[in-house]
């Protein structure tokens, strides 16, 4: 046979598959595919047809769309809306007294014991834009495209602890197992490049998110959905390329063979999920061509990487930025961001809200400004949502671990209010939406939670949350969960 003729490899790859499976095992797994296939009929239930899980063609949007991708920077770890969204002058005044018993009350804290002190605003605000937002001095380059944020102050969450906070704003649940935004996103509008993952990745800040990778999981829903986790260093994406001595031609070769033995597998089992891999091994051979020039950032120009403080081979937040960008403009639907570091309790120098969070706010501050102004002038930012926030909010009051002063300064998780930036997609620019009481404890206006936000973007995209649903072990699943709302109020 000769090596070069795919066609007759994978016949005898197939042949070999074949006289593998036993008259014993073609039994009982048709066995077992009859049975799975009366269930839902004996049970009374409508048998639904799903999408192909391997197809990933964009899909037109159920109703009208402002936005066509997705820009999400998490900020892992809860950045402080005192320090940089929500100013609070009585807390400058009332910096050091004791916290009223009524505050804690009742009330569950990751590390606070007793009665804490509270803690002032450590950095003063100013008004900019036309539209007068406030913002901390840590954000001088925001604070320049003020006019093209809608901030948002008064979004609230039930969990006070990372992993479980950090999956309910991803995921809909505080437990693993639910498909990611951004995995939704792909099942209900598909991927705008064919040649690269329509869902991507990236991460910063020397570890990945409490979450971990459960995050951009696609839960229950085809794992053709899931999102593809991108480097700027080395390999776009891990083992993507041939080893030594392997041929784009035999790399062919070998597919042709494989997808032969998935389809026959397919055929005999009917698992969508082996229809999955057979789109994941193609997407894999096409991006072996796409991923390498579309993560090169050696090909922006000299302005365009100090703009957002990029350095192109190594890794940082502000490379995974300008990246985001270079996803976008090739038609990648979702990009996800996350970068780790941002939970500033105020034990130890490096969790310091004066110093520590001084340094991690500057590079934020930068390329996410950077990013905001290049997608404009491109004309991009009008139909990609730019997303920027935590998993929750940081408390008023100083921490005192264990109920002894911390020696640096420091604050709490707290779940009840937290601020988030969006930029773009037909959200209104120059928006302060929201307020909190005059310490920052409690939403005294315009309380909206994690769900409310999920249903927004959605709506954006064209997707109805109630509607983009997926049927999993007897019951409709969707983001949204049991809740949510389209909060108008901050669309255009």
């Amino acid at each position: 046979m000769r090596p070069s003729d795919p066609s007759r490899l994978a016949d005898e790859a197939v042949r070999e598959h074949l006289r593998l499976v036993t008259r014993r095992q073609f039994m009982r797994n048709a066995g077992l595919c009859l049975g799975a296939a009366a269930l839902p009929i004996l049970a009374g239930e409508s048998v639904a047809a799903e999408p192909g899980p391997g197809d990933l063609s964009p899909r037109p949007a159920p109703r009208g769309a402002k936005a066509k991708r997705v820009i999400y920077i998490h900020l892992a770890g809860a950045p402080s809306q005192l320090e940089l969204f929500d100013p609070k002058p009585d807390l400058v005044r009332l910096h050091g007294e004791l916290c009223p018993e009524s505050f804690i009350a009742g009330k569950t804290f990751a590390f606070i014991k007793g009665r804490p002190k509270l803690l002032g605003p450590l950095y003063p605000f100013a008004k900019h834009g036309s539209c007068g937002m406030e913002l901390s001095d840590r954000l001088p380059h925001l604070a320049q495209v003020a006019d093209e944020l809608t901030l948002i102050r008064s979004l609230w969450t039930e969990q006070f602890n990372h992993a479980p906070a950090q999956l309910l704003v991803q995921t809909g649940f505080q437990i693993s197992g639910r498909p990611s935004l951004g995995s939704w996103v792909m099942y209900g509008l598909g991927s705008e490049n064919a040649n690269l993952p329509g869902f991507v990745v990236l991460l910063s800040g020397g570890t990945k998110p409490d979450g971990g990778k459960a995050l951009w999981s696609s839960g229950f829903i085809p794992s053709v959905y899931q999102g593809t986790q991108c480097q700027t260093v080395g390999n776009p994406i891990p083992y993507l390329a041939n080893p030594a001595g392997v041929t784009g031609d035999l790399r062919r070769q070998a597919l042709d063979a494989i997808g032969a033995i998935n389809r026959a597998e397919h055929a005999e089992l009917g698992d969508q999920e082996t229809l999955t891999r057979i789109a994941q091994y193609e997407l894999a051979f096409r991006m072996q061509m796409s991923a390498p020039e579309a993560t090169d950032l050696s090909r922006e120009s000299p302005a365009t990487l100090a703009r957002y403080g990029a350095e192109p081979g190594k890794e940082s937040f502000a490379n995974n930025v300008l990246l985001a960008r270079r996803m976008a403009e090739r038609g990648v639907r979702f990009i996800q961001l996350y970068d780790w570091g941002w939970d500033m309790h105020g034990e130890a120098a490096h969790t310091d809200l004066a110093k520590a969070f001084t340094a991690k706010t500057r590079y934020m501050d930068k390329a996410c400004s950077a990013l905001v102004a290049d997608l404009r002038e491109r004309g991009m930012l009008d139909d990609t949502l730019v997303v920027i926030g935590g998993e929750f909010g940081r408390t008023p009051m100083w921490e005192n671990r264990n109920g002894a002063d911390n020696a640096f300064f420091g604050r709490d998780h707290h779940p009840a209010a937290f601020s988030m930036i969006v930029a773009g997609g037909g959200f209104r620019p120059g928006l302060s939406y929201g307020r909190t009481d005059e310490i920052g404890y409690e939403i005294v206006d315009g309380k909206m939670h994690v769900h409310d936000l999920q249903a927004t973007l959605l709506h954006q995209l064209g997707l109805d949350h109630e509607k983009l649903v997926y049927r999993y072990q007897g019951r409709d699943f969707r983001l949204t969960d049991t809740r949510g709302k389209v909060v108008r109020a901050l669309l255009s």
